[in-house]
């Protein structure tokens, strides 16, 4: 557990855009260690798919990575070529993604979809046996006719079926690492516990470490280790789940606490949100990125804070966080 597997160095990505530059991841640092599962939370727009596409170099063509590293058992991905990340991909690395109706390919069946990922990446394994570790591996995520599905296309299928598509052929070949982007998205609340389930049982089972991107607060308190907050393109707060959740020290990681609804609270008292919008990159605010919609901003916050340690292994990017007054000075 103590050894990193995945370490995104400093990663700063532009959009390029006719002579201007918009930059929409800045500076993030994350890292992943051997059998650890990572939860990356944040609004839509805050930068949490683009950095997991960074790791694969999937990013956009006018987007570029104009420094930083991602090393991953030591060595620099930013600097294979396209052949040898593509032995990467999918084998070593995996992902599930977020759209399964515009991941997975029309015009082909299912199953030859997941066979053929098998067979990519594993040369001495033939079709039958590709075959039945596929129809396993359906049964594994709760579709009730595996060899239905194996012989459906995608438009066949619902979003949830598409998804759990999707989730088998991500862990078709046993990556060392999945970057899971909203896994359980479109899947109802008993398929999404077993998804989370297999999850954990292959995280036990063969070490695998998990990259997962989510908006619910309530599948990381189940599943992560560790928690990375993520706000326009930067980490504002990162610790283990219980330092997150229990002493919140990043006003952005408070306000998506209080958002959630709780099952003790009155019905008649509205829901707290945090106001405004995740800023548009045209737009960025100066400063920490979130001063626009924080309730502690001041003149201080017009410059951009350095990341700093507040507790165990639990860092965060205020100025006025402290560790010992619950996150926020003079609160």
């Amino acid at each position: 557990m103590d050894e990193c597997l995945l370490h995104v160095k400093n990663l700063r990505l532009e959009f390029k855009k006719k002579k201007k530059s918009l930059v929409a991841i800045n500076g993030v640092d994350i890292q992943v260690k051997h059998g650890e599962i990572l939860g990356v939370v944040g609004e839509s727009g805050s930068g949490k798919s683009l950095t997991a596409l960074s790791i694969l170099q999937l990013i956009p063509r006018n987007a570029v990575i104009t420094s930083g590293e991602i090393i991953y058992e030591n060595k620099n991905l930013l600097k294979l070529g396209k052949v040898e990340m593509r032995k990467n991909r999918g084998k070593e690395i995996s992902m599930i993604f977020q759209d399964p109706m515009v991941a997975l390919d029309p015009v082909y069946r299912c199953g030859y979809q997941i066979i053929e990922t098998i067979m990519q990446h594993e040369k001495d394994v033939s079709r039958k046996e590709a075959h039945v570790r596929a129809v396993t591996l359906l049964k594994q995520v709760g579709i009730p006719n595996p060899e239905r599905c194996m012989n459906a296309y995608p438009y066949e299928l619902s979003g949830g079926m598409c998804q759990r598509v999707m989730i088998v052929i991500a862990l078709s070949c046993n990556p060392k690492l999945l970057i899971a982007d909203e896994p359980t998205t479109a899947l109802d609340v008993t398929v999404q516990a077993q998804i989370l389930d297999l999850l954990k049982k292959l995280r036990k089972e063969i070490g695998m470490s998990i990259l997962l991107i989510s908006h619910d607060l309530g599948v990381m308190a189940e599943v992560a280790d560790r928690i990375a907050i993520m706000y326009a393109g930067e980490i504002m707060e990162e610790g283990s789940v219980e330092a997150i959740l229990n002493n919140p020290c990043h006003p952005y990681t408070k306000g998506l606490i209080m958002s959630v609804p709780r099952l003790n609270s009155n019905a008649d008292e509205p829901l707290k949100n945090i106001p405004g919008t995740v800023p548009s990159l045209k737009a960025m605010p100066a400063g920490c990125r979130f001063n626009s919609r924080c309730a502690y901003a001041d003149e201080q916050c017009k410059t951009r804070p350095e990341s700093k340690q507040v507790g165990c292994s639990h860092f965060v990017r205020c100025h006025k966080a402290q560790a010992a007054e619950g996150g926020i000075a003079n609160e």
